[in-house]
């Protein structure tokens, strides 16, 4: 019997500043397996290079994908995370039959998929995938850092430090910071804000519209009875 082939999918950039979202999803191949995968976290940067490397030669399959910084604010950032892992999965060659995501929800995929918290730890597929997500992310902060110079990018790799606070206040915002990050939308000219808050109105809209099918979706479905009417008093006010 053929084994089906599971990738594990993970992110890394959910909380910086600026910068686009990344995810990998990778297949490991049982025939090669790779010693010392773990939490992208819990690895040395150099350790996470060689296991990178490691993971490009012997998986089956591996895949990085990311969500721009302009999806992030239109989209919302758990939105732009989903559509990364999406784009992931879609990119793998050969294809999954089931994936498994780190974390507490799963994009939307053609195909099984189960979310396990904390899975980069407890599963190889998964700690691979962030590793790579993790290292490719970081190459573009080494690469942002020397196109913005002064916000030590390539120290913080976008996170909101103390030092990329205050480099924020004194240099100003970049076309690669996140204007729906609070920190960022604070010091954004009221055009821009105005930009950021149509996205937000958007996103509730989105929201509301998701709930509003949801909630008609899981209404009890009533049988009409034949030569019987239910006549709704006009003054009823009936909020849908």
């Amino acid at each position: 019997m053929t084994a089906i082939l599971v990738c594990g999918v993970d992110e890394a950039g959910r909380g910086p500043l600026c910068g686009a979202v990344y995810a990998a999803a990778v297949i490991l191949d049982p025939a090669r397996p790779i010693e010392g995968l773990n939490d992208s976290k819990q690895l040395s940067a150099q350790r996470r290079e060689e296991l990178a490397a490691l993971i490009r030669t012997n998986a089956l399959a591996w895949s990085i994908a990311q969500a721009s910084v302009e999806e992030i604010d239109r989209l919302n950032i758990l939105n732009a995370t989903m559509l990364a892992m999406q784009r992931a999965v879609e990119a793998l060659t050969p294809a999954a039959q089931s994936a498994l995501i780190d974390g507490n929800r799963c994009p939307a995929l053609s195909i099984p998929a189960q979310a396990i918290v904390e899975g980069d730890a407890l599963e190889p597929a998964i700690s691979a995938a962030s590793i790579l997500a993790k290292t490719a992310r970081d190459a573009e902060m080494e690469q942002l850092d020397a196109q913005y110079p002064g916000y030590g990018l390539a120290q913080h790799k976008g996170y909101g430090t103390a030092a990329h606070l205050a480099a924020l206040q004194t240099l100003g915002v970049t076309p690669i910071h996140r204007g729906s990050f609070s920190p960022v939308y604070a010091l954004l000219s009221a055009d821009e804000q105005a930009k950021q808050d149509a996205y937000k109105a958007e996103q509730k809209s989105q929201r509301q519209k998701h709930r509003s099918s949801a909630s008609q979706r899981n209404q009890p479905k009533i049988k009409a009875e034949s030569r019987h009417q239910v006549a709704v008093p006009s003054t009823l006010d009936l909020d849908f």
